[in-house]
């Protein structure tokens, strides 16, 4: 009985032991467990690589040192040389449209931004229904940020870029402005403050510094503050190099041999930008992202070459659709790169790089998206075949009609007044306005007007002209037009351009808005358009509501340093 007692509780001893052991031991190994895999989840890096994409603003096709430049552009050089120089790359010719299709892979025809840009006093924006880059990469686990120059519409807040997929705004909303006192005038009467943190403009945070300095900076501290374990996309919009003309005095100091003040001026800008790009390269390498990093560098239109611009020996300039309005600068520095120190000569469009960064950001692309775009990332990469075979350059029914343009010009397929532009394999096909067409060598700038100014290339055996075609392989300078010679080849195009106007949506170009005047909005360019009450009376109208808006804003007035601030309620 004893025995048989002293059995039953040894076992019982054991089993509690057992117990406590197991449940000792599990509790150990699941902490265990636990913290190594948060510890590894907190050390191992992202697969998906850091996105850094600079686009400046106006810079010419010949302006950087590789491409046969005067301008000093160490940093450009070096990054363009060890990574892919983007030889046959396309932008559109005027800011707004070149940055809405860099932000939703589609081309104008197809958000409505056909015509000319965004203008501070339309009620007008890159449209709702689109689903923006930084929105795509946010999904995948992004942390998006913003510095610099928007230029895509700010009417009423959901147009704002927090509103569009970035995390932070650090920049302007307009196309241009002073790059010290950060204000701009669209008009007399209708000046008015922009710069802004976030949806606010940035009274704070402005302490008067030149822009190109003033943005680089905030990149920096953005790059010091982010954890690089986390995949990080950084919108870098650089106001630089557009009008006006304005440098710190050390940078022009370097080009003092240029004899026209205005190529003076810009070269020296161009400098400043090259600095900047170095400093936010060696941040990239100094705060631990450089190894997983894509930098993007694109133009995001042609130069200017009355505020000291270069595109030669390309033809036209910005605002044309003459390959100097809309060939860029572009290159894809990375150490992700399989083959480096190449130059890739595919044709790739800024509409490409909505499904390419996407995509290389493992990011999803929606089969109803309509995207105009490619991924282009294994030809840029590893130099493989593109599958980019043609570019919609633009269908702009509004602009100014040519003369001689007609139906009958057209073959009946097409009506030649209309501006339009469309490149197909090797050929382009220009119909309508394409803009100012000259070729304007370097270094020959003057201060007069452009009908009057010397060493132009004039063109005098293309007027009362509506049709033009060239191959742009074989004559990239747009010398020779080849519409009469191959007119089976200008039918195709006029063919191919009529299916892609049976896809577009109508224009968006609203009329100015008063409402958008900034002394109705405590001096600041912002959102000015709430979404309004139906009106009972027909009495109250379109005045009456403007009334009623303007009643409700508080007064401004302007400080000692010149600054406009609301007055407290």
């Amino acid at each position: 009985m004893l025995c048989t007692l002293w059995l039953l509780l040894h076992m019982l001893f054991v089993h509690v032991a057992r117990t406590r052991c197991h449940q000792q031991m599990s509790w150990e190994n699941w902490n265990g467990h636990s913290q190594n895999n948060r510890e590894n989840e907190l050390d191992k890096p992202s697969t998906q690589p850091h996105i850094i994409f600079i686009l400046v603003d106006d810079q010419g096709f010949r302006d950087v040192g590789y491409h046969g430049s005067e301008i000093k552009t160490p940093t450009l050089d070096r990054l363009a040389a060890e990574g892919v120089k983007l030889e046959n790359y396309y932008v559109q010719p005027l800011c707004s449209p070149s940055r809405s299709q860099l932000m939703t892979g589609r081309y104008q025809i197809h958000t409505g931004l056909q015509h000319s840009i965004i203008r501070a006093t339309q009620p007008n924006c890159l449209p709702l229904e689109n689903v923006t880059l930084p929105q795509k990469l946010k999904a995948a686990g992004y942390d998006t940020h913003m510095v610099g120059k928007w230029h895509l519409g700010f009417y009423k807040r959901g147009c704002m870029p927090t509103q569009r997929g970035f995390d932070t705004f650090f920049g302007s909303l307009l196309g241009s402005g002073d790059y010290y006192s950060h204000y701009k005038c669209e008009g007399a009467g209708m000046c008015g403050y922009d710069l802004h943190e976030g949806e606010e403009a940035a009274w704070e945070q402005d302490r008067g510094l030149y822009s190109t300095l003033m943005y680089t900076q905030k990149a920096v501290s953005i790059l010091e503050n982010h954890d690089p374990r986390r995949p990080l996309f950084l919108y870098m919009a650089y106001q630089a190099v557009h009008s006006p003309l304005q440098v710190p005095e050390r940078y022009l100091e370097r080009y003092k041999s240029i004899p026209n003040i205005y190529r003076r001026k810009y070269a020296a800008m161009v400098s400043c930008l090259d600095e900047a790009v170095h400093n936010l390269t060696l941040a990239l390498k100094r705060y631990g992202y450089y190894d997983n990093t894509v930098l993007v560098y694109s133009s995001d239109n042609g130069g200017q070459p009355l505020v000291g611009g270069s595109n030669w020996p390309l033809r036209g300039s910005k605002a044309t659709y003459w390959e100097g309005g809309i060939r860029a600068v572009g290159f894809v520095h990375s150490p992700l790169l399989v083959k480096k120190r190449t130059k890739c000569r595919a044709l790739i469009h800024i509409t490409d790089w909505f499904p390419t960064l996407v995509t290389l950001g493992e990011g999803t692309l929606d089969e109803d998206m309509n995207l105009d775009g490619y991924d282009v990332w294994e030809s840029i990469s590893e130099g493989r075949r593109c599958p980019r075979h043609d570019i919609l350059h633009n269908i702009d029914p509004m602009y100014v009609k040519a003369k001689n343009g007609s139906w009958k010009a057209g073959y009946g397929l097409w009506n030649t007044a209309i501006r339009a532009a469309l490149r197909v394999g090797h050929w382009k096909l220009l119909t309508g306005n394409p803009g100012y067409s000259d070729w304007v060598p370097p270094q020959t700038f003057s201060n007069q007007m452009l009908t009057k100014r010397w060493h132009n290339e004039r063109v005098n055996w293309d007027r009362g002209k509506s049709v033009w075609l060239f191959n742009i392989t074989a004559d990239p300078y747009e010398r020779s037009d080849l519409s009469q010679r191959y007119p089976v080849i200008v039918k195709k195009m006029l063919m191919r351009l009529a299916q892609y106007n049976r896809t577009a949506v109508p224009v968006r170009y609203p009329a100015k808005d008063l409402r958008s005047n900034p002394q109705y909005n405590g001096g600041v360019w912002g959102p000015w358009y709430e979404e309004e009450k139906a009106v009972d009376s027909e009495e109250e109208g379109v005045n009456g509501l403007l009334t009623n808006h303007l009643a409700k804003t508080r007064p401004w007035k302007k400080t000692k340093k010149g600054k406009v601030r609301r007055m407290a309620d």
